[in-house]
């Protein structure tokens, strides 16, 4: 779908209460049937959309630098009925020789996973390796039948229905031959492993990243400096002669200060879930006249002013009320549920059953349950920008394999008061830093 689409049914309400037990009975999910579409007031990029080329192929219309690619798998919209790919068991071809050396490039290869994101096996090249997946340095000494890895590449479903490794035969990612030469490959991993020339290579003796200090040091964090430079966003006027200052008297810092503890939360005027960027990008123009796109870059300055006035006050989101627990059953359903490509979930990455706190390639997993959303909007080292939650969110999107919805789409807000539930109680930091 080009854009998300703010009409959940309320069979998937209905639904979706029974899934999460943090919205309670049924009957306590209101009816969503008649509501209306939500227009994004997004930048164009950060849209979901798409254009039509010359050879009648879509093409995504997405950030600078992000790939195109039109993926038609299934999302996260309330409104996409596709289900999840089908188990399929099959059998091992006959009369296919398994080449050992074309199995290991398979396994390194980054247009293909890298299967090494997941699993460590030996070799210098192999870096970074991930412990997402169990370790098969010498998967080969278990002398398991061919089949039998065989079909765990192709769907390991059948083998472990809650397994995060994507189905790679099922999806396509990966051919009945190139399954067979990797089959061939791993037959061959066998001990006694060589002596690890660097700790870090392998991610189970790797360090663990330190982090980047004091959030709100200027000396390390530039998005504090960009912080200070909205305060003229926040008293300048906009085409209808009034500014935010004129209606929110005695500076941001007083104005403000608890605000953004209760977002995201249920704005009645507008029936649904919003952040507080969501909730600028459609407040400031009908207010002051001045267009505040979510995810441009006055939105996401305003938005980090705001929020640093609670900086230290805990995060205090509402979970009793009626639309709220509905919305939180909707976004953890959207949490556990598989989506893209590589039939992934959220909670595939950040629950501590899953992949939280291990490494994905180089990437040290955030878990949920730590929370992680109060440092945004943050800096991100290694784009140079900040980024708000929301483009987080999309940004996870296309390695998955799924078309990202527009970021201030309901489905987006409503995930993120899912995961801000588990900084209920912690202080506000923003703006944060990462890398």
């Amino acid at each position: 779908m080009g854009r998300a689409s703010a009409r959940p049914l309320s069979r998937w309400a209905a639904l979706v209460a029974l899934i999460a037990g943090c919205a309670g009975p049924a009957a306590d999910v209101p009816d969503y049937t008649g509501l209306q579409k939500w227009t994004s007031r997004a930048i164009p990029e950060a849209r979901g959309d798409f254009q039509v080329l010359p050879d009648g192929k879509r093409a995504a219309v997405r950030y600078r630098g992000w790939t195109t690619r039109d993926f038609n798998f299934r999302t996260y919209a309330y409104d996409d009925p596709r289900a999840e790919p089908p188990i399929q068991r099959v059998t091992m071809p006959a009369g296919v020789t398994g080449d050992p050396q074309k199995g290991r490039a398979l396994f390194l290869n980054r247009a293909k996973g890298p299967c090494t994101g997941c699993h460590l096996i030996p070799g210098d090249d192999v870096w970074p390796a991930g412990s997402v997946g169990p370790d098969q340095s010498i998967i080969g000494d278990r002398k398991l039948p061919d089949q039998y890895f065989y079909q765990l590449i192709w769907d390991p479903r059948v083998v472990f229905p809650n397994t995060s490794m994507p189905p790679w035969g099922t999806i396509g990612g990966l051919s009945s031959e190139e399954i067979v030469h990797l089959v061939a490959y791993l037959q061959t991993l066998k001990g006694p492993v060589p002596p690890e020339k660097d700790p870090d290579r392998n991610p189970f003796t790797r360090r663990r990243p330190v982090g980047f200090g004091d959030n709100l040091d200027p000396t390390n964090n530039p998005a504090v400096l960009l912080t200070d430079g909205a305060e003229t966003l926040w008293t300048a006027r906009g085409p209808m002669a009034k500014a935010c200052a004129d209606c929110h008297a005695g500076g941001v810092a007083r104005a403000m200060r608890g605000v953004a503890t209760r977002y995201p939360k249920f704005v009645k005027a507008y029936r649904r879930v919003m952040s507080v960027e969501d909730f600028l990008a459609v407040h400031a123009p009908e207010t002051t006249g001045r267009p505040l796109p979510a995810e441009s870059t006055d939105n996401l300055r305003l938005t980090m002013l705001v929020k640093r006035a609670s900086n230290g006050l805990p995060v205090n989101v509402d979970t009793s009320s009626i639309e709220a627990r509905a919305a939180l059953a909707r976004g953890k359903a959207t949490f556990y549920k598989r989506v893209g490509e590589r039939n992934h979930a959220c909670a595939d990455c950040h629950t501590p059953e899953k992949g939280a706190n291990k490494f994905l390639g180089g990437r040290l997993l955030g878990d949920v349950t730590a929370g992680l959303t109060k440092h945004f909007p943050l800096w991100r080292t290694v784009e140079a920008d900040v980024w708000g939650m929301r483009k987080r969110f999309q940004w996870c999107m296309t390695p998955l394999g799924m078309n990202m919805l527009a970021s201030d789409s309901i489905e987006y807000a409503e995930l993120e008061l899912y995961l801000t539930t588990f900084d209920n109680g912690k202080p506000l930091s923003v703006p944060g830093m990462r890398h």
